[in-house]
């Protein structure tokens, strides 16, 4: 038994440090590095490469002799690609990093079993490489997840932002620009999104292919129904301002409506954690001293 819960602290411990390097190496990164980047530019740039792209450097090379099993990992890069860019990890270098990593995870894993002390270490060597292996996957889907959220609880406030910026005499490109300066501290990944709406129009692509292009890179209902209102409005030349508000209120009302309804489930999710932790102490606090009593006045 204590063989048993030795070996899943250190695969709860395994998949907590599998999740920090992730988050270090393919951490998300601030607009400006993004377009320093894209410029060509490290930010930073000096004799030393940054603490990220070292420790990265460092995985792949400790990972170099499991090549053959990161080559066949990445027999769908383009799918990888873009499940990295939905958490907002969009450099090429991430990529090797993820593979590096789910590689060199089972393998620390089946280590860190030998030191388990139990008698069938490969049974615990087998279940800590396969927590290790879809350690990062796991981590990947909350990364995602998370993103969504923030994105989706930023937009009704851009949108307000935007109705704000358009009705002062702003154009909409501006106004973009605008907002994404705005969101910047508040939403990142918003701003960040913005933002490259902003440079895809400067290189030439058309206004609607670029806000397509936003709701591809970004996957969420609420974005697709944003982006589909403001090509509506282009094509159709109704006031964006008009069509904004509106959409800024449905917002604002479907969140308010969320909101409610996860009020009324928290009566019913809250029957569970009481029948299984509250009720229980209540009967020992309330019943145990009669039971006790009880016990002792039958066995006198």
């Amino acid at each position: 038994m204590t063989a048993l819960l030795l070996a899943v602290f250190v695969g709860v411990a395994l998949f907590a440090a599998s999740a920090l390097v992730i988050f270090v190496l393919v951490g998300e990164r601030s607009p400006t590095e993004v377009r320093l980047v894209e410029l060509g530019a490290t930010p930073g740039d000096d004799a030393s490469a940054s603490f990220r792209d070292r420790v990265g450097g460092l995985i792949s090379l400790i990972s170099a002799p499991l090549a053959p099993l990161r080559n066949w990992l990445r027999s769908n890069d383009e799918e990888l690609a873009y499940r990295l860019s939905l958490a907002g990890f969009r450099r090429p270098e991430d990529i090797e990093t993820y593979l590096s990593t789910k590689a060199l995870a089972p393998v620390v894993g089946v280590l860190l079993a030998t030191f388990t002390g139990a008698g069938n270490r490969l049974t615990y060597g087998l279940i800590l490489g396969a927590v290790a292996f879809f350690a990062p996957d796991i981590f990947l889907f909350y990364a995602i997840g998370k993103r969504k959220t923030k994105l989706n609880l930023a937009l009704p406030d851009a949108t307000d932002l935007l109705v704000i910026c358009i009705e002062a005499g702003l154009g909409l490109d501006q106004a973009v620009l605008r907002v994404a300066e705005e969101m910047a501290v508040v939403c990142p990944e918003l701003s960040e999104e913005l933002l490259m709406i902003s440079r895809e129009q400067r290189a030439g692509k058309p206004r609607l292919e670029a806000w397509r292009s936003m709701a591809n890179r970004v996957d969420l209902d609420t974005i697709r129904q944003f982006v589909a209102m403001l090509v509506q409005t282009e094509k159709l030349g109704t006031p964006i301002a008009r069509a904004l508000g509106q959409f800024a209120d449905s917002l604002r009302t479907k969140r308010m409506l969320t909101a409610e309804e996860n009020a009324a489930k928290t009566t019913i999710k809250l029957v569970f954690p009481l029948a299984l932790f509250i009720f229980p102490a209540i009967f020992v606090v309330v019943l145990g001293p009669a039971v006790i009593t009880l016990m002792q006045s039958l066995g006198n």
